[in-house]
C-alpha cells in the first residue's frame, strides 16, 4: 500500500509514510470487509459512513504538516483510522463524531490498539470542540457546503485546516491556512466525501 498507492502517487514526508504503514487498517474496518483493507478505495463503515481510502487519508494527513507537538482536531471520526494516524504523528488529537454508535466503536478500537493521545466524542463537529481550542491543525473528513466559523475560530493563528467543501459529486478539498486573522484558501483536489449532517444542513 505505501510503495504502490501513496509514494507512487507523490506521498513523501517519512513520518506521515511510517504512520500509515504502521497502523493496522484492517482493524478499523468491518469484518467482512477486512480482505480488501489494503486496496485503494473508500469502504463502508456502517450508518452510510465510509473509511476514506489510504491515499486520501496520507494525502489529508501531509497537508496538515503535522508536528509531534500539534494539537489536532478531526471532526468526523468514522471508524477512528484516520485518528490513529494522526496519534502516531502529534501530540494530542480530539476527534468528534455525530453518529453515536460509530464514536463509541472508533473510541474501543483506539483504546485496543493503545492510543491514549486521541480523544474521543460524539457530538456535532460543525460546533468544534471549544474546550480542547486552539488547535494547531484541523482536519475535516465529511464535507459541507461552507466552512464552519467555529472551526476557523478554534484554528490557531498560523494554522491549517484541511476540509471538502461542495455537494455530493462537486467537493474540492481546500487547504487553509490562518494568518493575521485572516483565512488564505486554495484548492488542492478534487473529492468525493459523505455530507456533513448536523448543523451544517441547516438553512442559513
Amino acid at each position: 500500500m505505501v510503495q504502490q498507492q501513496l509514494m507512487a502517487r507523490g506521498i513523501n514526508q517519512e513520518r506521515v509514510l511510517a504512520a500509515m504503514a504502521k497502523v493496522p487498517r484492517e482493524d478499523f474496518v468491518p469484518q467482512d470487509s477486512r480482505a480488501e483493507s489494503y486496496e485503494d478505495g473508500p469502504l463502508p463503515i456502517g450508518y452510510g459512513q465510509t473509511i476514506s481510502q489510504p491515499y486520501i487519508v496520507a494525502f489529508m494527513t501531509e497537508q496538515l504538516r503535522p508536528r509531534r507537538s500539534d494539537r489536532v482536531l478531526e471532526v468526523g471520526t468514522g471508524s477512528g483510522y484516520q485518528a490513529a494516524i494522526l496519534g502516531e504523528l502529534v501530540a494530542d488529537v480530539y476527534t468528534i463524531e455525530i453518529i453515536e454508535p460509530l464514536a463509541k466503536s472508533a473510541e474501543t478500537t483506539l483504546q485496543r490498539l493503545g492510543y491514549k493521545n486521541v480523544h474521543v466524542k460524539a457530538g456535532d463537529g460543525y460546533k468544534g470542540w471549544p474546550e480542547g481550542a486552539p488547535f494547531d491543525s484541523i482536519t475535516v473528513t465529511c464535507a459541507p457546503d461552507h466552512v464552519p466559523q467555529p472551526l476557523i475560530d478554534q484554528l490557531k493563528e498560523g494554522g491549517r485546516m484541511i476540509i471538502p467543501v461542495g455537494g455530493f459529486g462537486d467537493q474540492e478539498l481546500y487547504l487553509l491556512e490562518k494568518k493575521n486573522g485572516e483565512l488564505q484558501r486554495r484548492a488542492v483536489l478534487p473529492v468525493r466525501f459523505v455530507p456533513m449532517t448536523g448543523e451544517a444542513q441547516k438553512p442559513k
